[in-house]
Order: C-alpha cells, then sequence, then structure tokens
C-alpha cells in the first residue's frame, strides 16, 4: 500500500468503529521490511528476510479501553474485527482516565524533513549482505589460535507508520537502520572470554564496514588472565557503550508508569538534584538524521526538545497521556528520541591517566536494581588500572550501591560520545564506588 492507500483504509476503519459504538478511536497502520543475517565461523547460520504489515486499532468504548491488532487488510474482515473489539472491549471494568490526547498537544504538521530514511536500502542485494557479513567474519576468523568461535551479524530494517484518531491528528512517519556486529569468543585458559563490537548507521552509504571483528578479537583477548582485587571504594571509569547499562534504571524511574506505580526512587524529585552538577541530559527529537529523531510520538503529540536533567537538578519527567491523567501532570510525552549529554574536554585514556588505582568498566553481566529504592548490584568487567595504566583484567566483581547516592558521585563526562545510537553516551568517571568480590 502507498501512503494515501494506508491513510484511506485507516480513515475506514475508524469511522466504522465510531458507527459502531465507539466514543472515540485511534488506528496505526505500520509495515516493515527487514533482513538478519548471522554467520558462525565463515558458515551462513540463518538468513531471514521478512515483510510484516498490521492494522492497530485503540478503541474507547463506554470509559472502557482496549487495543487490538491484526495483519488481515481486507475490509469485510477488518469490519468484523472492529466490531468483535467493541463487543470484548464492553466487558472490560472502566478506566476514566483512559482517553485521547487533548488535539492541542497534537503535531499539527508544516516541520522539515529529518531524513531518517534511506530509499536505497529497500533496493540491496541479498548478495550484498552477505558478502558484508562475511567481510566482518573474516577480519577475525583464524586471525589467533586462541580463537574458539566468531559470529558475525548483518541486520536491516525499514519501517512506515500511519497514524489517525478520531479526534483529529493525522500523520506519518519511516525509518530505517543497518547495522553490522561482531562476536569473538577465546580460550583464556580458566574461561572462555567473549566481546563484540558493532555499526550502526540509517544510511548505507555511512556505516562503517571495516575494523569490527578485528576490535572484538581485540577486546575478547584483553580479558584473559582476569584477576579478583581487594574489595573496597574505587574510583570508576564507566567505557561510553556500556554507559547506558547503568544509566538505565535512573530513565525507567522517569517514566509516568513507573511513577504511578510506586516503582521509581525519583517520585517528587523534580527541580531538585538527583545527580552530580556534571550531569546534563537533552531529549532533542529534532537533529537530522538522528537515530531517535522524530516529530510526533507513538500518540501524534507533537515532539518538543527539552532538558531532562540541568546540572543535576530534574528538569521533565517522560509522561504520556494516561499517565499525565492519572497524576494530574502534563504530557510530555512517553518516548524517548535522541538523548544528549554534556560532554567534558578528555576521552576515555584520558580519564584513565588520572586514576591512580581504580576500575575501568566495559560491561555489566548480571544483577538487578530495584525501581522503587535505587538499590543496586552488577556484576562487571573490565580493568584495574594504577598509575593511570591499565593493569589486568578483572572479573567475579560486583559493584553495588543506590542510585540515589551514584549519579551524585559522577566527576567527569567524555569528550567520546557513542555516535551511532539514540542514546549518545560519552564515557564517564565516577568517585567512591563500592567494589566487592562474588
Amino acid at each position: 500500500m502507498n501512503i494515501n492507500e494506508k491513510y484511506t483504509l485507516a480513515d475506514m476503519v475508524m469511522n466504522h468503529a465510531l458507527k459502531n459504538g465507539a466514543e472515540q478511536v485511534s488506528v496505526s497502520i505500520n509495515d516493515s521490511r527487514s533482513s538478519n543475517i548471522e554467520v558462525r565461523d565463515q558458515k551462513i547460520d540463518k538468513l531471514t528476510e521478512s515483510i510484516r504489515n498490521s492494522l492497530t486499532i485503540k478503541l474507547f468504548v463506554d470509559k472502557k479501553y482496549s487495543a487490538h491488532s491484526t495483519n488481515r487488510m481486507k475490509e469485510k474482515e477488518l469490519f468484523h474485527f472492529v466490531e468483535e473489539g467493541i463487543a470484548a472491549t464492553r466487558f472490560l471494568a472502566e478506566d476514566e482516565f483512559r482517553s485521547l490526547p487533548d488535539p492541542e498537544l497534537y503535531y499539527k504538521g508544516g516541520s522539515a524533513d529529518l531524513n531518517v530514511m534511506d530509499p536505497k536500502l529497500d533496493s540491496l542485494e541479498a548478495k550484498t549482505k552477505i558478502d558484508l557479513a562475511n567481510q566482518v567474519m573474516n577480519e577475525a576468523f583464524q586471525k589467533d589460535s586462541r580463537i574458539i568461535s566468531v559470529s558475525s551479524y548483518y541486520s536491516d530494517n525499514i519501517s512506515n507508520r500511519v497514524l489517525v484518531t478520531s479526534n483529529g491528528f493525522k500523520g506519518d512517519s519511516n525509518s530505517s537502520n543497518i547495522s553490522l556486529y561482531a562476536d569473538v569468543s577465546v580460550n583464556g585458559g580458566k574461561g572462555r572470554p567473549s566481546d563484540y563490537w558493532y555499526e550502526n548507521a540509517i544510511f548505507f552509504d555511512k556505516l562503517k564496514r571495516t575494523d569490527i571483528g578485528k576490535k572484538a578479537l581485540e577486546r575478547a583477548l584483553q580479558k584473559i588472565g582476569p584477576k579478583k582485587i581487594k574489595s573496597g571504594k574505587y574510583p570508576v571509569v564507566i567505557e561510553n557503550r556500556t554507559v547506558s547499562s547503568i544509566l538505565n534504571p535512573l530513565y525507567s524511574a522517569l517514566f509516568g508508569s513507573s511513577i504511578y506505580k510506586k516503582q521509581s526512587f525519583l517520585i517528587g524529585k523534580e527541580n531538585k538534584p538527583v545527580a552530580s552538577q556534571k550531569l546534563t541530559v537533552i531529549d532533542d527529537p529534532f537533529i537530522p538524521s538522528g537515530f531517535g529523531s522524530q516529530l510526533f510520538d507513538s500518540e501524534g503529540l507533537a515532539a518538543v526538545k527539552r532538558p531532562i536533567i540541568e546540572e543535576g537538578i530534574l528538569r521533565n519527567y517522560y509522561i504520556d497521556n494516561y499517565y499525565g491523567r492519572k497524576l494530574k501532570m502534563k504530557p510530555t510525552s512517553g518516548d524517548t528520541s535522541n538523548v544528549i549529554f554534556t560532554t567534558g574536554e578528555r576521552d576515555l585514556a584520558g580519564m584513565i591517566q588520572e586514576i591512580k588505582k581504580g576500575i575501568l568498566i566495559t560491561g555489566f553481566n548480571g544483577g538487578n536494581c530495584n525501581g522503587s529504592t535505587g538499590d543496586f548490584s552488577y556484576g562487571i568487567e573490565g580493568f584495574f588500572i594504577e598509575n593511570g595504566k591499565i593493569v589486568h583484567p578483572v572479573n567475579e566483581m560486583n559493584i553495588s550501591g543506590n542510585m540515589n547516592h551514584f549519579w551524585l558521585n559522577l566527576v567527569e563526562t567524555g569528550n567520546d560520545v557513542l555516535e551511532n545510537d539514540s542514546i549518545k553516551t560519552p564515557s564517564m568517571m565516577f568517585d567512591n564506588i563500592d567494589f566487592s568480590g562474588i
């Protein structure tokens, strides 16, 4: 279906729902095309190509709500699907907070194209994709006698969406993504260390295609011979690609659903310090060709650039329409876009040189964080630092603490921003972090 056909179909379904008793309706039509290739030890282990089409309708009937999806796109079947959905909704409990957003909050159109779609990607030949996966594989395969296995991956995705609501929203969006990934495991004597590397892009022509397998192998080999260190408090540097793992609990606590369910340690913290002054985070949906760029969110709310944390002070939560009503808070958006961090002056190597005795964290494995209290404990992978130099790998160690205190110990953000992601994290340095042996 082309864009006009999708709008016609969405309007038809919406009007049929209104005629059959729905008070408000939202209809989205989504289609996507994706490819996934996995090569393991120079043999194609997996090759899939898929085309998906779906229609999702959200029904608001007698103060009751339900959502239904189907991939059947014929008119007669859709009408029956809608009628059954309305009938089923009437059996549900009332929820006075369920309603479409205020139309004043909707995106009204007229903005410039954010350029997040590569039109050439759809015509890329399968052989080209397989060759890229093999190229990544060959950068590592049999390059060292200690290698146990090498896997490489190619994936791409093209998505298109149309959204219409019965109270006036109409909008469409599209996006593309392509990635190459390598995973290498090696014989470490007493263990089997492994590591990975990847590159992402929106446009095929801008995808970095070299050194992916090579970097994955180098990182795996660096982990051979790990040692425990003495438990205690240490300064810590967390690598840019790993920061998002420790950032996730903080970000999860910012969402309206977590706040309402009392599963957020940031309840009541708006306009109060939640981190050191070194942390400033902006949600910016308008970056041209940004991985998270959007003109409107999943509900149709107009995208807005806003500070989330400003010099350590919490400025905004992520509040969707439903939880905004329940919490009596103005909706901002229930979606993240491009998450941008204020950066410092040094890169990862520069921050490591500053540390007399500490830890570089390059990965987390296992552990959890209590969303209500902020208490956390995670297993770490990384390296012991002494006098500004990496001495040896570290394993069987935990990092623990409380998120309410952990982010207050941030002392520096790097200038090495992770560009190929919507969450553009730099490396970060923290002080006085608790480490203990497992």
